[in-house]
Formats: structure tokens, sequence, C-alpha cells
């Protein structure tokens, strides 16, 4: 490999690590991940423990991952706001171009800037909430189990941040993947609904990748856990070639 594309490509993911860090946004989206879940498993876990025979969902594992969606939120708005605010205010897009020419190398630096951030998140808020749970309940925990869902958890979080990192390159703005993508991952799914009338709706990036947490029962028509994280996957790459190739071509 070049050494210069190397030491380009190095420059460019430290440079998108640096903004990433100044943006309140990205902030926000790690703080609904991570406080928005430890408080839904709080919660949850106070009223298992208060009354254990009505509830729901008894296990520690459940309770934590029931609070799951709303990391996918955060990752969601890390994803939006890491390339929208290039085109926000003062337009730094021309200055990032200015800086690292090569569009492609840009944009491949931002998905992987998105996708540790995300990772790293996950990494404190998945055992820090199924802690919790433990805690205030008081049961066992599966380790294994534990750690497979939260491996599967986790690619779901990423892979939700690229696309929505792939859709606000063809937007530039964020305000409509963000309603439409947070609306879609924590009011109501789209996918869920297109599923009812088609089975169409099971290959949706959301539907496909939901069983990466475990615990979701098979339905009639809806994918199993690993073809469904390949199938997500796939539309994650193709999202982001597509996006790569509109980023290239188009005017800043």
């Amino acid at each position: 490999m070049n050494p210069t594309r190397v030491l380009s490509a190095s420059r460019a993911a430290s440079a998108e690590w640096r903004k990433i860090r100044t943006l309140p946004a990205s902030w926000a989206g790690a703080a609904v991940a991570l406080l928005g879940s430890l408080l839904i498993t709080v919660l949850n876990a106070y009223a298992v423990h208060a009354d254990p025979g009505a509830a729901a969902f008894t296990a520690p594992l459940e309770v934590a991952f029931a609070a799951m969606p709303l990391g996918t939120v955060g990752a969601t708005v890390i994803g939006v706001t890491v390339f929208s605010s290039e085109y926000a205010g003062e337009r730094q897009i021309t200055t990032s171009l200015a800086a690292v020419p090569d569009r492609v190398l840009t944009l491949a630096a931002k998905a992987i800037v998105v996708a540790l951030s995300i990772a790293a998140i996950a990494a404190v808020t998945m055992p820090l909430t199924i802690g919790t749970a433990r805690l205030m309940i008081g049961e066992t925990v599966n380790v294994r189990e534990a750690i497979t869902r939260c491996l599967g958890a986790a690619l779901y979080w990423i892979l939700s941040g690229l696309i929505g990192l792939a859709i606000t390159v063809f937007t530039r703005s964020g305000v409509v993947p963000l309603v439409v993508l947070v609306v879609n991952s924590s009011v109501v799914s789209f996918s869920l609904l297109l599923s009812k009338i088609s089975p169409l709706g099971f290959w949706m990036p959301d539907m496909a990748g939901r069983r990466l947490f475990g615990g979701v029962p098979a339905t009639e028509g809806g994918l199993g856990t690993v073809p469904g994280a390949l199938v997500m996957a796939g539309w994650t790459v193709l999202l982001l070639a597509a996006a790569t190739a509109a980023f290239h071509r188009r005017d800043a």
C-alpha cells in the first residue's frame, strides 16, 4: 500500500476523531445510549424487584436488553450528525475537503470513527446496564449468553449508525434522517408494519437484524440471527457504497 495514502488515511481519521469529540450532538447521542438505557433499566429492574410475580421480564438480561433500543437511537444520532454537521452554519465541508481532497477517504474516515465511537459506547453501556439489572434483581446471569447478546446488539448499533451516516450523505441535512430513523427505531417501525402485509418487511435493515439483540422470538417469514445480520450488513455496505459514489461526483 502507498505510504502516502496510509499517512493521509491516518490524518483523515485523526481529524474526524477530533471533530466528533467537539460535536454536542455526538455527546447527546452518547448520553441517550448510555444514560437513557441505564435509566430504563433501573425503572424496569425496580418494577421487577417490587413485584416479580407480575413482571413481564424477570431475568436481568431481559430487563437490560429491553432498554437497548435507546442505544439504537443514540447510534443513529451520532451517525447522522457526523456528516450533517459539515453543512451546518459556516459549512465546514469546504475546509474539510481542502484539508483532505480525497472524498472517498474523507467518508471512509467518518465511517470508521462512527463505528469505533459506537462500539466504545456499547462497551460501556451494555455491561453497566446488565450489572445494574443483576444488582437490583439479584438473579444470576449466564456470562456466555450475555457476551453473545452484547456483541450482537453492539453490531446492530454500529450498523444503524452507519446507515444513518449513509442516508445523511444524500440529504446533507440531518433533520429528515433523524426524524425518520429515530421514529422508526423508537416509536413505530415502518418495516414491522410492512412485514404485516408483505414478507419484504423482514428484509428491511432494522427487521432483518433485530434478532441480533437475542431473546427475540422467531416469527413466520422472519430471518434468523445470522442471515438477518448478513442482510443488515449488506444494506449497510450498499448504502455506504451509493453514498460514496454520490459524494464523490457532486459539488460540495
